[in-house]
């Protein structure tokens, strides 16, 4: 079985993305479109692009493609990227998840149906293989897949494998093992939404012996351990062309620096900077960040 130096288990799919020529304009008002694009997207879909930028393997699994997905993932993730995608099914009987952003200012607005997707009789994802996360250097985890996602962080701390994932409540299986959890503004706004920031944090520390980042846009980062005082860093300031996939490459740039053995700051410094790399150019698919652009952004602050 061949090695590589990470394994993805999460949502990739097909996104059509909308960048408009200003805001996003009210109700029942017109904006122009300044381009648009159908390409590769989701968490573990933007976070596979970036890594491999970056010159790692990556092998995904996770969510099954289908009959509107699957050529174009290959095309882009294995055709230029050269993503392992050798372990993730297809699925004829349905189209695929897909979902439309449109981009304006600094701001981007998501429309999909995984509601429906999630809610369905029949689950369209994959069981984690034990043998494709002992064969990597280090994982990156997206919680969406109920007990899927809970067997992957198992099975990595069965084999002492780190992995790095998003969004988990501090309860979870997935939060205890963590080697980083990032958590979005989103997240916390819509889990907690009357509670302090620094309390919550320190539900989240107290859980696990890994990593928190908290994460609120362009506003200050929060990080740190249990049994420490919180730390926090500005983030990199770019000119923004789009914000999708910032919080993707934010995780990228986690999972490169646990793969790097970086420090927890300098793990920080490297998502932040990945992560607004990402958002001075746009699409990502396309141009994606290199470990030079990231690089240059960090020692010129």
């Amino acid at each position: 079985m061949q090695k590589y130096e990470v394994y993805l288990y999460g949502m990739t799919l097909v996104t059509t993305m909308y960048l408009l020529k200003g805001d996003f304009p009210e109700a029942d008002d017109y904006c122009e479109i300044r381009e648009s694009h159908v390409l590769p997207g989701g968490e573990t879909g933007s976070c596979s692009i970036v890594l491999a930028s970056l010159g790692c393997s990556v092998k995904v699994d996770g969510n099954y493609q289908g009959r509107k997905t699957m050529e174009l993932l290959q095309k882009h993730l294995v055709g230029r990227f050269e993503v392992d995608m050798t372990r993730v099914f297809e699925d004829l009987t349905f189209d695929g998840v897909e979902d439309m952003v449109i981009i304006g200012g600094h701001t981007r607005n998501c429309f999909g149906t995984f509601n429906a997707y999630f809610s369905a009789p029949v689950r369209r994802w994959s069981t984690p293989v034990r043998e494709d996360i002992a064969n990597a250097e280090v994982v990156g985890l997206d919680p969406f897949f109920m007990e899927q996602s809970e067997l992957t962080a198992r099975i990595c701390h069965e084999l002492n494998k780190k992995y790095v994932t998003i969004d988990c409540r501090p309860e979870t299986v997935m939060h205890r093992y963590c080697e980083v959890n990032v958590v979005s503004s989103e997240f916390l706004r819509s889990t907690y939404p009357d509670q302090n920031a620094d309390d919550v944090f320190k539900t989240y520390t107290d859980s696990t012996e890994g990593l928190v980042i908290f994460t609120f846009g362009s506003r200050e980062i929060m990080y740190g351990r249990k049994n420490e005082p919180i730390r926090r860093i500005t983030p990199y300031k770019v000119e923004v062309e789009s914000t999708l996939g910032a919080g993707d490459s934010f995780k990228a740039g986690a999972i490169y620096g646990v793969f790097k053995k970086m420090s927890d700051e300098d793990i920080v410094k490297f998502a932040a900077a990945t992560a607004a790399t990402v958002c001075s150019r746009f699409p990502l698919a396309l141009n994606p960040p290199t470990l030079e652009s990231i690089t240059e952004l960090i020692n010129h602050v």
